[in-house]
This record gives C-alpha cells, sequence and structure tokens, in this order.
C-alpha cells in the first residue's frame, strides 16, 4: 500500500516529530487532524474497501464524507516518523456522523486521539468561516501554560500583552488569543467552548494545559502556536531577569505595524484610532 508514502503523511510525521523534540507533546500529549479533499484521496488507488468502522462520541455528520488524517489515542509523538502506520489513520467520517471507516493506518488496532470529537467541533465551526482552513492542532507549550498560571485569564490582556512581547506577534495573530476556563480534557464539553471561541480566533489557551489552534495547513498552524509560544517565553525572560520593563513597543508601534503588514487587529484589544498607553 503505497499510502504511507504520501506527502501528507510525511508531513505530518515531520511535524509530530517537530513538535516532541520542542517539548510541546510530551509522553502521548498532544494531538494533530488534517483534512484531506476528495482529488488528493483520489491519487491513491490502492486503499482498498473500509478496514473497519470506529465509533465517536459525537454527532459529526456536518463533515459526512468528509476524510482526515489524525493522530491516534495514546501515541508518543516521538514515533510517529517511525511508525506512521501505527501511530496515525486516515479515516472518512460517515453518514450518520456518528463514527468513521478506517481506510489506512492504527494497524495495530488503534482509534483517533480522544480529543477527536474536539478537533471535529473545530472543524465545523472553522469551515463556516474559511472553507481553506483544514489543520487543527493541540499542545503542550511550556511558556503558555505558565503564564495561564501567572496571568489574569483575560482575552484582552494576555493578547496585548503577546502582541508587545516582538513585532511578530500582531502580524501572525492579529485577532488575538482566545481563552475558555480549566475544563476537564477529552470532553464534549471542552471541544464545544474550544468550538465556540474558533469563531473568533485561530489559536485558543487552554488553561493550565496547553493550546488549540487552527489554519490552512501544518506549517501555518505549527508556525502560529511558535510565534505565540515565543512570546510567552520572551515574557517569562522578562519575569526572570526581575520583571522590569524599560521600554517597550507602544500601542502607537502595534498601530504601525498593522498598517504595515495590512492586517487589522481585534478592535475590541486595539482602537486603530484611538492611543491606549
Amino acid at each position: 500500500m503505497k499510502f504511507i508514502d504520501s506527502k501528507f503523511v510525511e508531513k505530518m510525521s515531520e511535524t509530530t516529530n517537530e513538535l516532541y523534540k520542542h517539548g510541546w507533546d510530551e509522553r502521548n500529549g498532544g494531538n494533530v487532524s488534517l483534512r484531506l479533499t476528495q482529488e488528493e484521496v483520489d491519487q491513491f488507488d490502492d486503499l482498498g474497501k473500509t478496514i473497519r468502522n470506529i465509533p465517536i462520541d459525537f454527532d459529526a455528520s456536518p463533515l459526512a464524507g468528509q476524510y482526515y488524517l489524525v493522530t491516534g489515542t495514546g501515541r508518543y509523538f516521538k514515533n510517529v516518523h517511525n511508525y506512521p502506520e501505527r501511530d496515525a489513520g486516515l479515516v472518512r467520517i460517515t453518514d450518520e456522523g456518528n463514527s468513521v471507516d478506517l481506510l489506512w493506518g492504527f494497524n495495530d488496532g488503534g482509534q483517533p486521539t480522544s480529543e477527536f470529537p474536539s478537533h471535529l467541533m473545530t472543524h465545523i465551526q472553522r469551515q463556516k468561516i474559511d472553507s481553506n482552513q483544514r489543520v487543527v492542532m493541540h499542545c503542550h507549550p511550556t511558556n503558555l501554560i505558565a503564564l495561564s498560571f501567572t496571568h489574569e485569564l483575560d482575552e484582552a490582556s494576555i493578547s496585548r500583552l503577546l502582541w508587545k512581547m516582538q513585532a511578530e506577534s500582531l502580524v501572525v495573530f492579529p485577532e488575538g488569543v482566545g481563552i475558555i476556563p480549566y475544563m476537564t480534557p477529552g470532553t464534549n464539553d471542552i471541544g464545544q467552548a474550544t468550538a465556540d471561541k474558533m469563531s473568533e480566533y485561530r489559536v485558543v489557551m487552554w488553561p493550565h494545559h496547553g493550546i488549540f489552534a487552527c489554519g490552512d495547513s501544518m506549517d501555518e498552524v505549527y508556525g502560529l502556536i511558535e510565534t505565540v509560544e515565543k512570546a510567552c517565553q520572551i515574557y517569562t525572560t522578562i519575569k526572570s531577569q526581575g520583571g522590569n520593563i524599560e521600554q517597550s513597543i507602544t500601542d502607537d508601534d502595534l498601530r504601525d505595524l498593522a498598517k504595515s503588514f495590512g492586517v487589522t487587529p481585534n478592535p475590541d484589544f486595539l482602537s486603530m484610532d484611538a492611543v491606549k498607553n
């Protein structure tokens, strides 16, 4: 079966390995899903019949017929690049929406990540906003998690803080960072709360746990998380050096950045025509 040579499997393997090497996906932490188009799946004419049907605890009927390459439950990201056919799988959402047909992968009897319902809820929400967005990624960036313990969990405050940590932040995530309350992972409740935030944001903080992000490609979503985490790391370093900020990117600097790069900051967090310093 040649699907193992797919550029999508290769990219999934590469990305999960990079996430692990960054220390953001310890043990079996983290999960990734990628929606494939029918045309992309049709390139592989040797997939054969459905290997098995796997129930899911969520009504995914709005996504019926769609294909997802997804990491498996309980799988270590450090292993995916060596064992992609074991630790990942290609599934198709059934017409009924309460199960998936496994077409490739999970060859030791595995199944999609326990956070798959949360992924699917976000896919449903983001497809309403931008049909090109097809990647959902969850991981545990160290400095972002630390920030959720030490900083007020307020979207405007945290978004503005991270925008001011480096010039790239405003350009990469001008809408800011969404935040949900701490919730038990692996449940439909946290999935729905995250999906609700995804109507406004592409990145959502799970306090004391990690991050959920979405976008057009593996590289884009990885880069989005990387930029958020770098801003958090800069803030961590500032605090470790005593926490005294002698100079800073100002609101006017942020406005200039937005105009220069053609992005629109979240107007609830930064007015483009009134100084808020």
